[in-house]
C-alpha cells in the first residue's frame, strides 16, 4: 500500500540514511577499501550503468534466477502435492528431500558447476535448489489444512478425490503457496549469486568477485545496491501477483478497504 505521504517519507528516510553514513565516513576518515561513501558508490554505479558493464552482467544474473526460480517452483509444487496427497510418498521420498535440502548449497555449488560447467546451466540448478524447499513445505501445509468436516462433506455427496482437491485443497493452499513464491523468488537470486560466486563466466556474483580482487569495494557496493533493488522489484512483482490471485481471501480485502479508507492505493 502507497500512498504521496509514505512515499515522501521513505524517500526522505533514505535521504537521512545516506547523509549520515556519508558524515560518518567523512568525519571519522575511514578508508575506502573499508567502507566507501555513498557518493563514491553512486558514481562508481553511474560509471558501470554508462558504459554497460552493469546492464549485461544484470540480464544474465536475471534470467538465471527468473528461470531457476520457475523450475524450483514447479518442481516444488509437484512434489509438495505429491507429498501432501500420498501417504506413501512422503513416507519414502520426503526424508530424503528434508536431507538433501540439509546438505549446505554453498558446499553444494562447486559440485553442481564441475557437473554443469561455467555456463548459465549451474546457477539455475543453484537457483532451483534454494527455491525449491521452502515453496515445497508451503505447498504440503497449504494442501493438509482445508478442513476435514468440508472433505467428509465432499465424499459424502460423491465428490471424487480430484474434485475435492480442485474445488478446496487447491484453494484453501493458494495463501501458503503465495507466500512460499515470495520466499522461493528471493531465494532464486541468492542461488543464483552463490553459483556466480563459486565459477561463472558473466553476472553480478562474478563481477563481485572480480572487483573483490582488485579491491574496488565502491564498485563492490554499487552491485550490491543493484541487487538490493532486483531483489525488492522481484519482491513486489509477485506480491502483486498474489493481490490478484488472492483478491478473495479475508486477508487482502481488509488490507485493500483498510487502503481504500485512506485514500492510498493498494
Amino acid at each position: 500500500m502507497n500512498s504521496p505521504r509514505n512515499t515522501i517519507l521513505r524517500i526522505v528516510l533514505l535521504l537521512v540514511s545516506l547523509l549520515a553514513w556519508e558524515g560518518a565516513v567523512r568525519l571519522f576518515d575511514v578508508p575506502a577499501f573499508i567502507v566507501p561513501a555513498p557518493s563514491n558508490a553512486l558514481l562508481a554505479l553511474y560509471r558501470g550503468t554508462i558504459n554497460g558493464l552493469y546492464l549485461h552482467h544484470l540480464t544474465i544474473t536475471l534470467t538465471e534466477t527468473l528461470i531457476g526460480f520457475l523450475v524450483g517452483s514447479a518442481l516444488a509444487l509437484a512434489l509438495g502435492t505429491a507429498v501432501a496427497m500420498s501417504r506413501h510418498v512422503d513416507y519414502f521420498l520426503y526424508p530424503y528431500i528434508v536431507m538433501f535440502q540439509a546438505m549446505p548449497k554453498v558446499a553444494l555449488a562447486p559440485l553442481i558447476v564441475i557437473w554443469f560447467g561455467l555456463g548459465m546451466s549451474s546457477k539455475i540448478v543453484s537457483a532451483a535448489l534454494v527455491a525449491f524447499f521452502p515453496l515445497m513445505v508451503n505447498t504440503i501445509v497449504g494442501l493438509r489444512s482445508a478442513d476435514e468436516d468440508r472433505i467428509n462433506l465432499m465424499r459424502s455427496l460423491s465428490a471424487s478425490e480430484w474434485q475435492i482437491f480442485w474445488m478446496l485443497r487447491l484453494p484453501g493452499a493458494q495463501p501458503f503457496i503465495m507466500a512460499g513464491l515470495e520466499v522461493a523468488m528471493i531465494f532464486a537470486l541468492i542461488g543464483a549469486i552463490v553459483g556466480e560466486f563459486v565459477g561463472a563466466e558473466a553476472g553480478l556474483g562474478m563481477l563481485i568477485e572480480s572487483m573483490n580482487f582488485t579491491m574496488d569495494v565502491a564498485g563492490q557496493f554499487s552491485v550490491l545496491l543493484i541487487l538490493s533493488v532486483i531483489g525488492l522489484l522481484l519482491n513486489r512483482g509477485i506480491a502483486m501477483i498474489r493481490r490478484r490471485v488472492l483478491f478473495w481471501d479475508p486477508s487482502e480485502k481488509s488490507m485493500a478497504d483498510a487502503a481504500t479508507t485512506r485514500g492510498e492505493t493498494p
